[in-house]
C-alpha cells in the first residue's frame, strides 16, 4: 500500500501543497501521512463527498460559531496513542493519562454536538463517550481536567481534611522536637494511606476503562480524520481547487496549475497561465522551446493526479481523473546526484525500474527530457527504446524532449513558445517567461521547436556566438531546414 508519507517528497510541489495543510494536532498530521494512494472509485467519491460537505459548512456565515467549536476543539487534541496503547494491555494508568482519556471524551463530545448542528454528525461517525466522561467526572464538573475525587471512594474526603489539618497544624508547631517527629509522623501515615487509597481508585479506574478500549481508539482514530477533512476542505475552499470527475479511460484537466508557482508568481505580481491537457493510455511525447514550461506542466499533472488519489480536490477548474496504481516522476534526482552518482546514471536506473514496473501496472509516468546528458546519437536512441516500450504496456506517459526524427507512432504535444506580440517592454532572462504561451497543441510533426538562438538573440547574447552557431547550423541540413530565423 502506497501512503502519503512515502510520497510526499516525489516532488518538490507536492510537498509544499501538503505543508499549506491547516491541521489543528499532531494526530491529524499523522493521519494524514498515513493517507493512502486509492484507486478505488466508490472510496474516492465517499472522500470528495465529504470534502464537498465540509467546505459547504465552512461557506455559510451561520455554521462560522460551530465551525470555530470544532477546530478549536481539535486544537485541544494531544496525542494519547501511548496511553490508549497502554490501557488495551490493561496496564494501569497514570493520573495524566486518565485526564487525557477524560479530555479525549471531552473534546469528542463537545465536536460530536458542533458537527450535529453543521449536519456532518454522519461522516465525521464520532463515537459516544458520555460514559466514559462520566466515570471520569463522578461530581459532575462538565470540565475536562481530571482529579482524584473524594466520591471515588468513602475514606477519602475525611482523610483529606485530616491530613489538611495536620499539615496546617505541623506548618506552624512550636512544640519540642519529639512533639514535632510525632506530629510529621502522623502526617506521613495520613499521606501515605491517601497514597493507597488513590492508587486503589486509579487501578479500579483502569480496570473499568479496559472495557472502552476499542470506542476510545475510535474517537481518536475520528477525531485525527476530522482534523484532516477539515485541512482539505478549508484548502478547497481557499485555493478554489475541484473536485475531480472519476472517469475510466481519460485523464483530462482544463486550467490546470501548480500551486506552488502560481502562488509565487502572484507575490511577484507576474502572469501565471493555467493550461489544459488530456490524457490517455500509452505514450506521449511533448516538445517545445526551453523556458516552455515543459517541466512544471509534468510536474503540475504528477501533483494533481497524486491529490486526487489521496482524496484531494485539485488545482483545476474542471478535471477528470482516470485512477492509477502509482505516479512516478523520472524528473531528475539531486539526492542520487549529491551521493556521488552521475545524473545519467541515476536517471536511466530509475526509468528502467518504471519500464519494469509498467509491464504490470497502470502508472501515471512521467519523464522530463531522457537522456539529455549523454551523447546525442546513444540519447535519441534510449528515448525511442523507452518510447516504443512503454507504448505496449497498459500506463499512461508523459515524456519531454528535444530530440527530432524518432520515427514513433505515438502522440505528440508541443508548447505553444514564445510569442513576440505578448511583449511590451524589452525582453529580459527576467520577464521573458511573461511572453511565453504554454498552450499545448496537437502536433503530427517528427520535428521539435528550434528557438533556442532566436531566444538567445532576443536576450541580446554576443552576437559572435550567435552568428558562429548559426552557420554551423546549417552545416546540418535535418536541423537548417526547420529552423527559424533567429
Amino acid at each position: 500500500m502506497i501512503l502519503l508519507k512515502d510520497k510526499i517528497s516525489a516532488e518538490p510541489g507536492f510537498q509544499y501543497v501538503i505543508d499549506q495543510m491547516e491541521l489543528m494536532s499532531a494526530a491529524g498530521r499523522r493521519r494524514m501521512l498515513m493517507q493512502p494512494f486509492v484507486a478505488e472509485r466508490g472510496e474516492l467519491e465517499r472522500e470528495y463527498d465529504n470534502i464537498g460537505r465540509v467546505a459547504e459548512c465552512l461557506a455559510r456565515p451561520e455554521a462560522n460559531r460551530d465551525v470555530a467549536v470544532v477546530r478549536h476543539q481539535l486544537m485541544q487534541m494531544h496525542d494519547l496513542q501511548g496511553s490508549l496503547s497502554n490501557l488495551s494491555q490493561r496496564m494501569v494508568m497514570e493520573e495524566i493519562e486518565l485526564f487525557e482519556i477524560k479530555n479525549l471524551a471531552f473534546l469528542c463530545m463537545t465536536t460530536a454536538k458542533a458537527a450535529s448542528s453543521l449536519g456532518i454528525a454522519d461522516i465525521l461517525d464520532l463515537p459516544n463517550l458520555g460514559d466514559v466522561f462520566a466515570l471520569l467526572d463522578p461530581d459532575a464538573t462538565q470540565i475536562p481536567n481530571f482529579y482524584i475525587y473524594d466520591s471515588y471512594h468513602p475514606d477519602l474526603g475525611p482523610l483529606r481534611r485530616e491530613l489538611k489539618a495536620r499539615q496546617m497544624q505541623l506548618d506552624t508547631f512550636k512544640g519540642s522536637d519529639d512533639e514535632r517527629a510525632a506530629l510529621q509522623r502522623e502526617v506521613n501515615d495520613l499521606f501515605e494511606r491517601q497514597n493507597n487509597i488513590q492508587q486503589q481508585v486509579v487501578i479500579q479506574l483502569s480496570d473499568k476503562l479496559f472495557a472502552f478500549c476499542l470506542p476510545l481508539q475510535k474517537a481518536f482514530d475520528r477525531m485525527a480524520y476530522t482534523d484532516f477533512l477539515f485541512a482539505r476542505a478549508t484548502m478547497a475552499s481557499d485555493w478554489r481547487l475541484c473536485r475531480p470527475r472519476l472517469v475510466d479511460d481519460r485523464t483530462g484537466f482544463r486550467s490546470l496549475w501548480n500551486p506552488r508557482l502560481r502562488r509565487h508568481n502572484e507575490e511577484l505580481g507576474l502572469r501565471y497561465q493555467p493550461v489544459d491537457i488530456s490524457l490517455r493510455r500509452g505514450v506521449c511525447l511533448i516538445t517545445g522551446a526551453n523556458m516552455a514550461g515543459k517541466t512544471v506542466m509534468l510536474k503540475t499533472v504528477g501533483i494533481a493526479q497524486m491529490m486526487a488519489q489521496f482524496a484531494m480536490y485539485v488545482p483545476a477548474d474542471e478535471a477528470s481523473i482516470a485512477p492509477v496504481d502509482d505516479v512516478v516522476f523520472c524528473i531528475g534526482d539531486e539526492q542520487n546526484e549529491m551521493n556521488g552518482l552521475s545524473s545519467f546514471a541515476s536517471e536511466i536506473i530509475k526509468i528502467s525500474d518504471t519500464v519494469t514496473r509498467a509491464a504490470n501496472e497502470h502508472l501515471l509516468i512521467l519523464i522530463d527530457e531522457p537522456a539529455r546528458t549523454t551523447n546525442p546519437v546513444e540519447g535519441k536512441a534510449i528515448v525511442q527504446s523507452v518510447a516504443t516500450l512503454l507504448e505496449r504496456c497498459p500506463s499512461t506517459t508523459l515524456i519531454t524532449t528535444h530530440y527530432s526524427q524518432l520515427g514513433l507512432g505515438c502522440r505528440r504535444l508541443r508548447v505553444k513558445g514564445f510569442v513576440e506580440d505578448l511583449a511590451t517592454t524589452p525582453l529580459t532572462p527576467d520577464n521573458i517567461n511573461s511572453f511565453m504561451d504554454y498552450s499545448l497543441l496537437d502536433d503530427d510533426s517528427d520535428e521539435v521547436p528550434q528557438e533556442a538562438l532566436r531566444i538567445a538573440s532576443i536576450l541580446r547574447c554576443n552576437k559572435q556566438l550567435l552568428d558562429t552557431a548559426a552557420q554551423f547550423l546549417k552545416q546540418q541540413p535535418h536541423f537548417a531546414r526547420n529552423a527559424k530565423k533567429y
